[in-house]
């Protein structure tokens, strides 16, 4: 539903002004279609010849690399287990918060993760999800049924889309080899 907000005011000389403001509903823009709001950023970047990957996520840093039998230098974990990483982490974290709003005497949450490569070149992440604290039957279902909704999972699951973004700021002039 639309929003309309009309603020008349009178001039020095007697005229009368109307501003008519129109909103759309949150989350949409004028024409209607669905805004996106930015929910989290990352800047990954490669310097050099190995495959090792710097990363900036607000104001941490982190890194990935690959291993040895893949041509990388195994400084730090491959960008698969950055995902696992980041399914594992947002499980956990979404259990402790429902588990603390229900005052659920949750000790401790532990997921083990796994990426399985199969025929056709398909793939699957393995969870299994570990409760320890003094829980009944009810509240490890209830929590179990709540991992397979973390927001990480949905966007996994779901196949969330990536789309080229706008360029932002000055972009870095590539310099030419004269070799080439």
């Amino acid at each position: 539903m639309d929003t309309t907000v009309t603020d008349t005011s009178t001039t020095d000389a007697g005229a009368t002004d109307t501003t008519v403001t129109v909103s759309s509903p949150a989350g949409e823009n004028a024409a209607g279609a669905p805004q996106f709001v930015r929910s989290a950023a990352a800047v990954a970047t490669s310097t050099g010849d190995d495959y090792r990957v710097d990363i900036r996520s607000g104001h941490h840093l982190l890194a990935a690399d690959e291993p040895e039998s893949a041509g990388g230098a195994d400084t730090a974990t491959t960008p698969v287990g950055l995902l696992l990483s980041a399914v594992g982490s947002c499980t956990a974290i979404t259990l402790r918060m429902y588990a603390q709003r229900k005052q659920w005497p949750l000790d401790i949450v532990r997921v083990h993760l796994g990426y399985e490569k199969g025929p056709d070149a398909t793939a699957r992440i393995t969870r299994r999800i570990d409760l320890i604290g003094d829980l009944d039957d009810a509240q490890r279902a209830r929590l179990l049924d709540i991992a397979e909704r973390t927001p990480v999972t949905r966007a996994v699951r779901g196949g969330t889309p990536i789309v080229p973004a706008e360029p932002h700021g000055p972009q870095p002039v590539r310099e030419r080899n004269h070799h080439e």
